[in-house]
Order: structure tokens, then sequence, then C-alpha cells
């Protein structure tokens, strides 16, 4: 099963909607043959193994990290068929499938077959790799990576908002390899005007994640970097605070637009939004308002903050979490699962948000 989830990570993320599986094909305890989910539309991990055997599976047990699919609502034809016709007799199972399509569906198919099935093998593992799908499948929603880089007295910025660079090149070079995992990047208008930034991985193989900009009035200007795709922009602007002639300048570039109503962004309505675009995963990079909003709405799954040692000061530099909102300190918001490690001379902090 260790062998079955390292293949599973060699997709890279980039398996998006679907989630990244691994699958072992062990006989007279040897192993011979394997394979992975590499993306959507091609074969499911379980297939590619039995495919990759040069010998009669009669007998021979599966291991793989996520139960096998037993639905025609796909691309693909269900594994469990593959499976069965194949004569593997033994299926070890590393977790269920949260898809209500499947959810424990495959696995009674298998059995009725007179399948031996083992579920729950290295099951927190599994769990931790396809994270973002495990929310994506529940709830429609994308799962959400909050990310801020500050300082050891919270700051992420000066007065004049300067920000370059707080944080130091290895962590910077972590942080384009999140992009690259995620669907999208989550950003407001003022972290644009401020930066121009191009929000890309920059790591060699890797994946430019989609950008969602906030953007109500369109006060970016067309030139700076976000509105010029490739990668591809989604403008989240006002129905009523946006020209037909800014508009048609947006959708002549590719930018596809998504109007709100109201006098803010709901970023729960907003998810759901991206959600119903299959988009599984999405980190924030904004500012202290975004940062704020993203925490108050309770759209936060994660957290990745990276605390340089310097201390900029003053009341007027920008915190790292700012809004008018406050919490009391029994009313506050919990991390848990922390974990710590030094990037160059920061420290990376990674937790996840106490939900309830």
């Amino acid at each position: 099963m260790k062998r079955a989830l390292y293949l599973a990570k060699k997709a890279n993320w980039r398996t998006s909607p679907n989630p990244m599986v691994g699958a072992v094909i062990v006989k007279n305890g040897k192993i011979i043959a394997e394979g992975y989910h590499k993306k959507a539309g091609l074969p499911h991990a379980e297939v590619e193994a039995i495919m990759k055997a040069k010998e009669h599976l009669n007998g021979a047990t599966l291991y793989v990290t996520l139960e096998p699919c037993c639905h025609r609502d796909k691309k693909t034809p269900p594994c469990t068929d593959a499976i069965i016709k194949s004569g593997i007799k033994r299926v070890v199972i590393a977790m269920k499938d949260p898809n209500p399509k499947v959810s424990g569906k495959g696995i009674e198919i298998l059995k009725s077959h007179g399948i031996e099935v083992i579920e729950g093998i290295f099951e927190e593992d599994a769990r931790k790799l396809n994270e973002f799908y495990i929310k994506y499948i529940t709830t429609k929603t994308p799962f959400v990576i909050l990310k801020i880089a500050m300082t050891l007295d919270g700051k992420i910025a000066t007065p004049s908002g300067e920000s370059k660079w707080i944080t130091s090149e290895e962590s910077r070079k972590l942080v384009h390899l999140m992009r690259s995992r995620v669907d999208a990047i989550l950003t407001a208008y003022g972290t644009v005007l401020k930066d121009n930034p191009m929000f890309t991985s920059r790591i060699k193989n890797g994946k430019n994640p989609l950008r969602v900009i906030i953007d109500p009035e369109l006060k970016i200007p067309l030139n700076y970097h976000v509105y010029n795709p490739p990668p591809a922009t989604i403008a989240v602007v006002h129905e009523r605070k946006l020209s037909d002639d800014k508009l048609k300048l947006l959708n002549d570039r590719g930018i596809e637009t998504i109007f709100f109503s109201s006098e803010k962004v709901d970023l729960k309505w907003l998810m759901k939004e991206l959600g119903k675009r299959e988009i599984t995963s999405l980190m924030i990079e904004g500012g202290s308002s975004l940062n704020s909003y993203a925490l108050w709405d309770g759209v936060v799954d994660k957290l990745m903050i990276f605390v340089a040692p310097k201390i900029i000061g003053g009341s007027n530099s920008y915190p790292s979490i700012g809004g008018k909102f406050y919490k009391n300190l029994n009313e506050a918001f919990e991390v848990r699962d922390l974990k710590i490690k030094r990037i160059s001379g920061d420290i990376f902090i990674e937790g996840y948000l106490k939900k309830g």
C-alpha cells in the first residue's frame, strides 16, 4: 500500500476533479504490475495496472489507495468490471470513496463476485493525499488554503504597501509548488494593483492555476498580467458597477465573469459558483481584508503561514488578518494538527482550521 500511495503522488495533483489513485498487483509474493491515474479521462489506476500485467491475474491481490469505482457516469468504464474480469481474488483498499455514487457500492460489487476485500490500510495517509477531492466530492465546493507570508510581528506589508520580499527565495519556491497543485488562486484587486502579479507556478513541469480575481468595478488595468491569459482568469464583478463596454473588453480577452449583486462578495456563495466549474481546490493569496473575510465567511480549510525573522512595526503597517471584526479569546479561531518546520531562515506553519 505504501508503494501504491507513492505511485498516486506521481500524478502531481493533475487529476482534478478526480482523485489521485495508485494501484499495485501482487502474485505469489511479487509485484507483477502497477499503475496510477494520470489525468481525468485517462484510465484509472486499477485498469492501468491490469493492462500492464504480463501474466494471468488469477488469484492475484490488488492493492489500491481508493475504493474502485462502480458507476458509469464518467468517461471511463467501471473499475469493478475490469477487476472482476481479470481473475483478481483479493482487493486491499486504503479508504472508501466518499463519492455518493460509489461509497461502499464498489466494495459490495466485488464481494458479490467472490472477491475478498480488506479496507482501511493506511487510511489516514490516503485521506491526506486526497483532501482536495474529499472536500469537493462531498460538498461540491473547493478545498480552500489560506496562504500568508508575514513578519514576526504579524505584518504583511509596510504602510506604503511594500511587501517584496518578506520571505526567503526558498519559501517563495514552495509557494510556486503549491500553486501548481491547486486548481485556482483567489485574490482581490487591491493586491493586484499593488504588485501586478502573474500568479503562475514558475516551476519546471508545473501547471498554472486558474486566476480568480475579485474586481467589482474593474479597477485593474487591462494591461496587467491577470487580464492577459494564459493562464485563464475569472473576474468576479458587480453586476451594477460594470459597463457593457468594460464587459466586452473582458470577453474579447477570453476572461470569464461571475456577477454578484450584494454589497460585498459572499465567499461561501462564490465557492459554490467555483464548485460548479469543477474547481476542487483553491489557494487564497490576498491582503488583510480578503484574509479576514475568508475566515469570517467560514470558507478556509487549511492555513499555510510563512513567518520571516523580521520585524516591521508600526500601527499603520498591514496586519496579516485585518478587518473590523475580532473574536474574544474564548471564541478565537483554532488551528489543529499543526506542523512547523524551517525553510531557509523562515518558519513554515501548516494546520487545519477547526470547524464548528
